[in-house]
């Protein structure tokens, strides 16, 4: 992997830069006659993992995707992509101190490779899944159960970040297949106030606590489990009667005299990579139930076979990151916008901002050198249609070009509906999904200015048939997936996130203060410290 890793110094030297900022200097105008056209709108798809990326919206001639395919080849982003699933240690920056790490989320949905990339790791996702299962038998037969022998009816996720987003994402996607019986309640900020609107109106008795920390040392996730707990104590209840862990192993919280089960999490998979680990699995099994948990990582690892197919046309995960490339470094946007016509996903985009953000938010090379070149964007977004109430305006007529990656699906996930006027509501968003892509690619010439639209706004459809859980753990891995190939082709490290520790590291020192001034002692010799403790 050395060779590979010292051979891509410079995103900008590589031969297919060059030739797409020529062609960006003269991008394809969608305005004109005849582009966007039936056979435009027929042939610019690609299709794998389930998945059909339709992209006919997109400011690309065969001239460019061609060079994109060039793109990637020369920046080897299959071949890491491969090497990745492999367990080759790309966590890292050459010549500097870092985390060194294999980065195998995908070993977690391996599971059903006969012949597993890295068969250790699988086989401990393995192990984690049997683990799993036993627990999930041992509450449905009522082996399991509270002191009173009831069974119990929720699980509260507590914990931040990757630890939250991901799962909780998930499962709201999902909400539909839980069981009638059985919900899920998630706690993440430190705010005690969002803990306190969580337990309010919640059964205690009937509830599981699953405290999912890598170390076992997150202080905004130890500030919520003793939240927590102390609201179990003050019930009458014995906490260790009813708290899981999902946690490193022989991590502080891998004690079986304070947690009914201890589940595993591997420092080979990032946070924000770790929805299909036991970091998501947990919750999101005992909601939805086993059989639908294996669904979603059939649908994931559906996804990371596709995302080994070199060719763009049959891959749709290169081909996303590809035409954020195009749009991000050759045509100048900033930021891209993740829109889900699907209510379910009322909170993918918030994952994916961590996602994205979080791994390719980064300024040097993975040879520790500053950037020539622009690293990830700007993600954000809303569900559809809620959002062309709100923000559409500026996608449409803005000073600022917004890319758009649209989410759709054929059929409701319900299947509840109704016509009225004579379509279903799931017609109604649809059609407003396909004419929102329409009208930012074409446009409207008006003689009022007012109403005149520029067109021209990049825009793309992410389109299956219905949100499950296997089309769910399919667009999950898409996304892994564009991150990591953006990464690779900017030889960037998407695995660390430095950019976190220096806020923690301050936050440490003014908590200091703050323990100082509740002690009534002298506060430390820290001036900025005391200045802004003021403030409070």
């Amino acid at each position: 992997m050395e060779d590979l890793h010292n051979s891509f110094k410079d995103f900008s030297k590589l031969a297919a830069w060059g030739q797409l900022r020529e062609l960006a200097a003269r991008p394809l105008d969608l305005r004109g006659p005849g582009v966007v056209a039936p056979e435009r709108i027929a042939t610019y798809r690609s299709r794998g993992g389930g998945f059909e990326l339709l992209y006919f919206g997109q400011r690309v001639d065969q001239v460019v995707l061609a060079a994109l395919q060039d793109l990637a080849e020369q920046s080897g982003a299959v071949a890491q992509f491969a090497l990745m699933r492999q367990g080759a240690v790309l966590n890292r920056i050459a010549g500097f101190a870092g985390e060194n790490r294999q980065v195998l989320h995908c070993s977690s949905r391996d599971i059903f490779n006969d012949h597993p990339r890295e068969p250790a790791a699988t086989a401990r996702a393995t192990a984690e899944l049997e683990k799993l299962r036993v627990f999930l038998e041992q509450l449905e037969s009522g082996e399991l159960t509270n002191p009173r022998g009831e069974p119990f009816t929720t699980m509260v996720q507590v914990g931040i970040g990757g630890s939250d987003l991901g799962p909780r994402a998930l499962y709201l996607a999902l909400e539909a297949y839980a069981s009638p019986d059985r919900r899920a309640r998630f706690i993440s900020n430190v705010d005690p106030d969002d803990a306190a609107a969580v337990l309010r109106g919640l059964d205690l008795s009937r509830t599981l606590v699953n405290v999912v920390s890598k170390s076992g040392t997150t202080l905004e996730t130890l500030a919520n489990e003793e939240l927590v707990r102390r609201a179990y104590q003050q019930a009458g209840l014995d906490p260790k009667d009813f708290f899981v862990a999902v946690t490193g192993e022989g991590s502080p919280m891998d004690n079986p005299r304070r947690y009914l089960r201890s589940f595993y999490m591997f420092d080979y998979i990032g946070g924000r990579y770790s929805a299909t680990s036991m970091v998501g699995l947990v919750t999101l099994a005992f909601a939805l139930g086993y059989q639908q948990v294996l669904e979603i990582l059939r649908g994931a690892h559906g996804m990371d076979e596709a995302a080994m197919n070199p060719d763009i046309s049959s891959n749709p995960a290169l081909l996303l990151a590809l035409l954020g490339i195009w749009n991000h470094n050759f045509l100048g946007s900033e930021s891209v916008a993740v829109l889900p016509y699907s209510q379910a996903l009322i909170r993918f985009a918030a994952h994916l901002q961590q996602l994205d953000m979080e791994s390719n938010g980064k300024g040097v090379s993975r040879l520790g050198e500053p950037l020539g070149w622009q690293s990830g964007p700007v993600v954000w977004g809303e569900p559809g249609t809620n959002g062309q109430h709100a923000f559409y305006q500026l996608l449409h007529q803005g000073t600022t070009v917004v890319p758009v990656e649209f989410i759709g699906f054929r059929r409701s996930q319900s299947g509840e509906d109704c016509l009225v006027q004579g379509t279903t509501a799931q017609e109604k968003l649809l059609a407003n999904l396909l004419a929102q892509a329409l009208a930012l690619a074409v446009g409207q010439d008006d003689p009022n200015p007012n109403r005149r639209f520029p067109g021209n706004r990049p825009n793309s459809i992410l389109l299956a048939d219905r949100l499950t859980p296997a089309t769910l753990g399919a667009l999950l891995a898409l996304y892994e997936a564009k991150v990591v190939f953006q990464g690779f082709i900017w030889n960037i490290n998407s695995f660390d996130q430095e950019g976190v520790q220096l806020g923690k590291r301050l936050a440490n020192g003014l908590l200091d203060h703050f323990a100082a001034r509740r002690r009534g002692e002298e506060p430390p010799a820290d001036p900025l410290g005391r200045a802004l403790m003021r403030l409070v």
